[in-house]
């Protein structure tokens, strides 16, 4: 009987060994299982986040090309206008060169009379000459606002769209921040995250000394009263001398460049009846805009001719 008790123990170690052997294995298993499982929730997260990310990349994209495509119907459109100037300038030639001909022929006309008219033609060529220097002045200050624009938009791609906006009108370049990015609820003095996008506007501004810089404060229609701050007046004139002092002092961009003003609640870009246009309204601009006294010397008329 004893072997027989034996043999049977024996079989028993066997079977409960070989059992703990492949319960091992199939924990070893199924770990493998959940590790591979873990990695492939996170693969297929992150193809989700790049897919996001190239989503974004496109629409900015498509926003600049859109953009590019405006400038250059723009330009083409000063181009024309300048196309027709010029010819005019050519038929105004055409025409003197012909009067004079004609006095030259006439002998009824006697000498005085004669040398005013010359007189009256040269200064139509003046004027002529003067117009045309002027439309090449400012087709010049057009591409030079296509050029500062299109960098500026290059510099800030990396910001969100509704809080950074840059475009061409009336003739400069108008950058638009959100009240957000630079300021505290109902406060004038910068957050730290003003830093990042004023440090890149600067880099550009010191890049173009030949031109002038607005900034102007704007706000709500919501009144404010603290104890530093009177009201939507005072706010939007402390913001914008807040960043002209920050561009100036951290920056170096040339002081004698840049002017400071407030515009306090009265140039709204949307209306003040909801929370989003109220958003949108709390805002400051830089402008970008050519030196103005060189402006208005263009602007004068040449010595001698007449207005």
């Amino acid at each position: 009987m004893k072997p027989i008790k034996y043999i049977t123990l024996f079989m028993a170690f066997i079977l409960i060994t070989a059992g703990c052997a492949s319960k091992k294995k199939l924990n070893e298993a199924n770990a493998a299982l959940a590790a591979h499982k873990e990695m492939l929730t996170n693969c297929e997260q992150r193809t989700k986040d790049l897919e996001g990310q190239i989503l974004e990349l496109n629409r900015k994209l498509e926003m600049s090309a859109n953009n590019l495509k405006m400038a250059q119907d723009e330009l083409a459109l000063a181009n024309v206008k300048l196309k027709g100037t010029e010819d005019q300038l050519v038929l105004l030639k055409a025409n003197s060169n012909q009067m004079l001909e004609q006095l030259n022929s006439a002998s009824v006309i006697n000498k005085a009379g004669a040398e005013s008219i010359k007189a009256s033609l040269d200064a139509i060529k003046q004027q002529s000459a003067y117009i045309k220097d002027l439309t090449k002045t400012m087709q010049y200050k057009d591409s030079v606002n296509l050029a500062v624009a299109l960098n500026l938009k290059k510099t800030l791609s990396d910001f969100n769209d509704a809080d950074v906006s840059v475009e061409v009108k009336k003739g400069v370049v108008y950058i638009s921040l959100s009240d957000h990015m630079l300021f505290k609820s109902g406060s004038d003095n910068l957050s730290s995250g003003a830093d990042k996008v004023l440090a890149k506007i600067a880099g550009v501004l010191n890049g173009q000394k030949d031109l002038d810089i607005l900034v102007e404060g704007h706000t709500d229609n919501v009144p404010i009263a603290t104890e530093s701050i009177s009201d939507n007046w005072d706010l939007s004139a402390k913001r914008a001398t807040a960043v002209v002092r920050t561009l100036q002092k951290k920056y170096n961009v040339e002081p004698s460049r840049m002017t400071a003003g407030g515009r306090s609640e009265y140039l709204p870009k949307s209306s003040n009846t909801s929370s989003s246009g109220r958003a949108e309204n709390r805002r400051t601009e830089i402008i970008i805009l050519p030196k103005l006294d060189q402006f208005f010397k263009l602007m004068e008329a040449p010595a001698g001719m007449k207005k």
